[in-house]
Protein backbone atom coordinates (compact mmCIF):
# COMPACT_ATOMS: atom_id res chain seq x y z
CA UNK A 1 0.00 0.00 0.00
CA UNK A 2 1.05 3.58 -1.28
CA UNK A 3 1.57 6.08 1.58
CA UNK A 4 0.91 9.94 0.79
CA UNK A 5 3.90 12.49 0.69
CA UNK A 6 4.42 14.64 4.02
CA UNK A 7 5.95 17.43 2.75
CA UNK A 8 9.08 17.84 4.70
CA UNK A 9 10.91 21.42 4.67
CA UNK A 10 13.96 19.71 5.88
CA UNK A 11 15.55 15.99 5.81
CA UNK A 12 17.07 15.12 8.97
CA UNK A 13 18.50 11.18 10.03
CA UNK A 14 15.09 11.12 12.32
CA UNK A 15 12.97 12.21 9.24
CA UNK A 16 14.55 8.93 7.78
CA UNK A 17 13.00 6.62 10.64
CA UNK A 18 10.02 8.72 11.01
CA UNK A 19 9.38 7.82 6.79
CA UNK A 20 9.99 4.24 7.79
CA UNK A 21 7.69 4.36 10.84
CA UNK A 22 4.96 5.68 9.02
CA UNK A 23 5.10 3.16 6.18
CA UNK A 24 6.90 5.70 3.55
CA UNK A 25 9.53 5.17 0.86
CA UNK A 26 12.54 7.01 1.22
CA UNK A 27 13.91 8.40 -2.24
CA UNK A 28 17.70 8.42 -2.72
CA UNK A 29 20.28 9.43 -5.59
CA UNK A 30 24.08 10.44 -5.36
CA UNK A 31 25.37 13.48 -6.99
CA UNK A 32 28.56 14.77 -7.23
CA UNK A 33 28.75 18.43 -7.66
CA UNK A 34 26.82 21.85 -7.53
CA UNK A 35 24.46 22.38 -10.86
CA UNK A 36 23.02 18.24 -10.68
CA UNK A 37 22.36 18.56 -6.83
CA UNK A 38 20.51 21.23 -7.32
CA UNK A 39 18.55 19.49 -9.69
CA UNK A 40 18.48 16.30 -7.40
CA UNK A 41 16.99 18.58 -4.33
CA UNK A 42 14.82 20.33 -6.07
CA UNK A 43 13.12 17.37 -7.74
CA UNK A 44 12.51 16.39 -4.06
CA UNK A 45 14.87 13.54 -3.60
CA UNK A 46 15.00 12.87 0.39
CA UNK A 47 18.86 11.84 0.43
CA UNK A 48 21.88 12.65 -1.67
CA UNK A 49 24.35 10.52 -1.46
CA UNK A 50 28.00 11.31 -2.23
CA UNK A 51 29.01 8.38 -3.04
CA UNK A 52 32.76 6.79 -3.77
CA UNK A 53 31.26 6.07 -7.42
CA UNK A 54 32.55 9.03 -8.38
CA UNK A 55 35.67 7.28 -8.73
CA UNK A 56 33.66 5.64 -11.63
CA UNK A 57 31.15 8.27 -13.27
CA UNK A 58 33.57 11.42 -12.45
CA UNK A 59 37.59 10.50 -12.75
CA UNK A 60 36.84 7.21 -15.39
CA UNK A 61 38.62 4.94 -12.40
CA UNK A 62 37.57 0.89 -12.98
CA UNK A 63 36.25 0.87 -9.13
CA UNK A 64 35.73 2.70 -6.33
CA UNK A 65 39.30 2.23 -4.36
CA UNK A 66 41.42 5.31 -6.25
CA UNK A 67 39.14 8.11 -4.88
CA UNK A 68 40.87 10.01 -2.33
CA UNK A 69 39.26 12.02 1.07
CA UNK A 70 40.50 15.09 0.00
CA UNK A 71 38.51 14.67 -3.47
CA UNK A 72 35.65 13.07 -1.63
CA UNK A 73 35.28 16.45 0.45
CA UNK A 74 35.82 18.60 -2.57
CA UNK A 75 32.82 16.90 -4.31
CA UNK A 76 30.54 16.93 -0.94
CA UNK A 77 31.00 20.35 -0.45
CA UNK A 78 29.79 21.27 -3.41
CA UNK A 79 26.32 18.93 -3.43
CA UNK A 80 26.02 20.91 -0.10
CA UNK A 81 26.67 24.19 -0.86
CA UNK A 82 23.22 23.39 -3.54
CA UNK A 83 20.76 21.87 -1.41
CA UNK A 84 18.05 22.89 0.41
CA UNK A 85 15.61 20.07 1.63
CA UNK A 86 17.64 17.06 0.78
CA UNK A 87 19.88 14.80 3.49
CA UNK A 88 23.36 14.87 2.29
CA UNK A 89 25.64 11.82 2.91
CA UNK A 90 29.03 11.29 1.71
CA UNK A 91 31.00 8.28 1.29
CA UNK A 92 33.97 7.37 3.59
CA UNK A 93 36.72 6.28 0.75
CA UNK A 94 38.87 3.13 0.51
CA UNK A 95 41.26 3.07 3.16
CA UNK A 96 40.06 6.12 5.21
CA UNK A 97 38.68 4.09 8.07
CA UNK A 98 39.26 0.36 7.85
CA UNK A 99 42.34 -0.19 9.49
CA UNK A 100 42.24 2.29 12.76
CA UNK A 101 39.56 3.45 14.61
CA UNK A 102 41.15 6.54 15.17
CA UNK A 103 41.67 7.51 11.76
CA UNK A 104 38.11 6.45 10.76
CA UNK A 105 37.08 9.56 13.36
CA UNK A 106 39.77 11.97 11.76
CA UNK A 107 38.73 11.00 8.71
CA UNK A 108 34.84 11.58 9.69
CA UNK A 109 35.53 14.82 11.14
CA UNK A 110 36.82 16.31 8.05
CA UNK A 111 34.18 15.30 5.75
CA UNK A 112 31.69 17.11 7.95
CA UNK A 113 34.02 20.14 9.12
CA UNK A 114 35.16 20.62 5.76
CA UNK A 115 32.15 19.56 3.19
CA UNK A 116 29.64 20.44 5.55
CA UNK A 117 27.95 16.80 4.76
CA UNK A 118 24.79 15.76 7.25
CA UNK A 119 26.46 12.15 7.73
CA UNK A 120 28.60 9.46 6.78
CA UNK A 121 28.11 6.10 4.91
CA UNK A 122 30.62 3.17 5.36
CA UNK A 123 31.14 -0.29 4.13
CA UNK A 124 31.74 -3.45 6.45
CA UNK A 125 29.98 -5.35 9.39
CA UNK A 126 31.75 -6.42 12.72
CA UNK A 127 34.87 -5.99 11.24
CA UNK A 128 34.35 -2.17 10.88
CA UNK A 129 32.16 -1.71 14.24
CA UNK A 130 34.87 -0.25 16.37
CA UNK A 131 35.55 2.86 13.79
CA UNK A 132 31.62 3.25 13.41
CA UNK A 133 30.92 3.46 17.05
CA UNK A 134 34.46 6.04 17.05
CA UNK A 135 32.46 7.86 14.76
CA UNK A 136 29.05 7.41 16.59
CA UNK A 137 30.47 8.63 19.41
CA UNK A 138 31.73 12.16 18.40
CA UNK A 139 28.05 12.69 17.24
CA UNK A 140 28.61 12.26 13.26
CA UNK A 141 25.77 10.17 12.14
CA UNK A 142 26.60 6.87 10.48
CA UNK A 143 24.69 5.30 7.50
CA UNK A 144 25.92 1.23 7.33
CA UNK A 145 26.69 -0.74 4.06
CA UNK A 146 26.04 -4.23 3.38
CA UNK A 147 26.31 -7.01 0.97
CA UNK A 148 27.69 -6.24 -2.76
CA UNK A 149 30.63 -3.88 -1.01
CA UNK A 150 32.58 -2.34 -4.02
CA UNK A 151 36.24 -1.49 -1.81
CA UNK A 152 35.55 -5.64 -1.09
CA UNK A 153 36.05 -5.56 -4.72
CA UNK A 154 39.44 -7.29 -4.95
CA UNK A 155 38.44 -9.46 -2.33
CA UNK A 156 35.03 -10.81 -3.57
CA UNK A 157 36.54 -10.78 -7.36
CA UNK A 158 33.31 -10.20 -8.60
CA UNK A 159 29.98 -7.83 -8.74
CA UNK A 160 27.86 -10.51 -8.81
CA UNK A 161 24.79 -11.12 -6.06
CA UNK A 162 25.83 -11.55 -2.72
CA UNK A 163 24.41 -13.58 0.62
CA UNK A 164 22.57 -16.32 -2.09
CA UNK A 165 24.38 -18.86 0.45
CA UNK A 166 22.89 -19.36 4.27
CA UNK A 167 26.24 -19.04 5.86
CA UNK A 168 26.95 -15.17 4.10
CA UNK A 169 22.91 -14.74 4.55
CA UNK A 170 22.94 -15.29 8.19
CA UNK A 171 26.22 -13.04 8.42
CA UNK A 172 24.56 -10.28 6.76
CA UNK A 173 21.60 -10.57 9.29
CA UNK A 174 23.86 -10.51 12.20
CA UNK A 175 25.22 -7.44 11.04
CA UNK A 176 22.32 -5.46 10.20
CA UNK A 177 21.18 -6.02 14.04
CA UNK A 178 24.66 -5.03 15.37
CA UNK A 179 24.39 -1.50 13.31
CA UNK A 180 20.82 -0.80 14.30
CA UNK A 181 22.47 -2.22 18.05
CA UNK A 182 25.31 0.45 17.98
CA UNK A 183 23.40 3.65 16.36
CA UNK A 184 23.50 3.32 12.78
CA UNK A 185 20.54 5.88 11.07
CA UNK A 186 20.01 3.76 8.21
CA UNK A 187 21.55 0.71 6.29
CA UNK A 188 22.15 0.44 2.08
CA UNK A 189 21.97 -3.24 1.17
CA UNK A 190 23.63 -3.76 -2.46
CA UNK A 191 22.83 -6.49 -4.80
CA UNK A 192 21.62 -9.18 -2.51
CA UNK A 193 18.35 -12.00 -3.13
CA UNK A 194 14.49 -10.00 -2.51
CA UNK A 195 13.90 -12.12 -0.21
CA UNK A 196 16.37 -11.91 2.22
CA UNK A 197 16.55 -8.15 2.04
CA UNK A 198 12.55 -7.36 2.79
CA UNK A 199 13.51 -9.92 6.10
CA UNK A 200 16.19 -7.59 7.14
CA UNK A 201 14.21 -4.40 6.54
CA UNK A 202 11.10 -6.33 8.72
CA UNK A 203 13.87 -7.15 11.75
CA UNK A 204 15.19 -3.78 12.44
CA UNK A 205 13.51 -0.40 12.86
CA UNK A 206 16.33 2.20 11.28
CA UNK A 207 15.32 2.41 7.66
CA UNK A 208 16.77 0.18 5.05
CA UNK A 209 17.75 1.30 1.55
CA UNK A 210 18.27 -0.85 -1.21
CA UNK A 211 20.07 -1.09 -4.72
CA UNK A 212 19.65 -4.26 -6.78
CA UNK A 213 17.74 -5.41 -3.38
CA UNK A 214 14.12 -5.78 -4.33
CA UNK A 215 11.00 -3.96 -3.33
CA UNK A 216 10.90 -5.12 0.24
CA UNK A 217 12.80 -2.46 2.05
CA UNK A 218 12.32 0.70 3.20
CA UNK A 219 13.72 2.99 -0.08
CA UNK A 220 15.65 2.31 -3.22
CA UNK A 221 19.20 4.32 -4.16
CA UNK A 222 20.92 4.63 -7.78
CA UNK A 223 23.78 6.16 -9.51
CA UNK A 224 22.31 9.64 -11.08
CA UNK A 225 24.05 8.87 -14.29
CA UNK A 226 22.92 5.49 -14.64
CA UNK A 227 19.22 6.41 -14.04
CA UNK A 228 19.67 9.27 -16.60
CA UNK A 229 20.82 6.93 -19.44
CA UNK A 230 24.17 9.13 -19.57
CA UNK A 231 26.90 5.84 -18.69
CA UNK A 232 24.49 3.56 -21.22
CA UNK A 233 26.89 0.79 -21.70
CA UNK A 234 26.11 -0.07 -17.64
CA UNK A 235 23.33 -2.37 -17.77
CA UNK A 236 22.62 -4.32 -14.05
CA UNK A 237 19.20 -5.90 -13.73
CA UNK A 238 18.19 -3.99 -10.91
CA UNK A 239 18.66 -0.28 -13.08
CA UNK A 240 15.75 1.62 -14.41
CA UNK A 241 16.62 4.10 -17.25
CA UNK A 242 14.38 7.01 -16.98
CA UNK A 243 16.22 9.25 -19.84
CA UNK A 244 18.87 8.10 -22.57
CA UNK A 245 21.00 11.41 -21.89
CA UNK A 246 23.84 9.73 -23.65
CA UNK A 247 21.68 9.45 -26.96
CA UNK A 248 20.64 13.26 -26.24
CA UNK A 249 23.29 14.54 -25.59
CA UNK A 250 25.70 13.53 -28.45
CA UNK A 251 22.85 14.66 -30.69
CA UNK A 252 23.29 18.02 -29.62
CA UNK A 253 26.90 18.54 -29.20
CA UNK A 254 26.83 16.90 -32.66
CA UNK A 255 24.84 19.70 -34.12
CA UNK A 256 26.70 22.13 -32.32
CA UNK A 257 29.99 21.24 -33.86
CA UNK A 258 27.73 21.50 -37.38
CA UNK A 259 26.78 24.61 -36.89
CA UNK A 260 30.01 25.98 -35.50
CA UNK A 261 31.64 24.67 -38.86
CA UNK A 262 28.91 25.99 -40.94
CA UNK A 263 28.66 29.39 -39.22
CA UNK A 264 25.20 28.95 -38.38
CA UNK A 265 25.92 29.63 -35.36
CA UNK A 266 25.95 32.53 -33.70
CA UNK A 267 23.09 33.91 -35.72
CA UNK A 268 22.16 37.30 -35.98
CA UNK A 269 20.36 37.43 -33.18
CA UNK A 270 23.46 35.47 -31.04
CA UNK A 271 25.77 38.58 -31.01
CA UNK A 272 26.02 41.74 -29.99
Amino acid sequence: MSVAKKDYKRITVKTLVDMKANGEKISMLTAYDYTMAKIVDGAGVDVILVGDSASNVMAGHETTLPITLDQMIYHAAGVVRAIERSLVVVDLPFGSYQSDPKEALRSAIRIMKESGGHAVKLEGGKEVKESIKRILNAGIPVMGHLGLTPQSIYKFGTYTVRAKEEEEADKLKEDALMLERIGCFAIVLEKIPAKLAKEVAESISIPVIGIGAGNGVDGQVLVLHDMLGMTHEFHPRFLRRYMNLYEDMTSSISQYVKDVKSVDFPNDDEQY
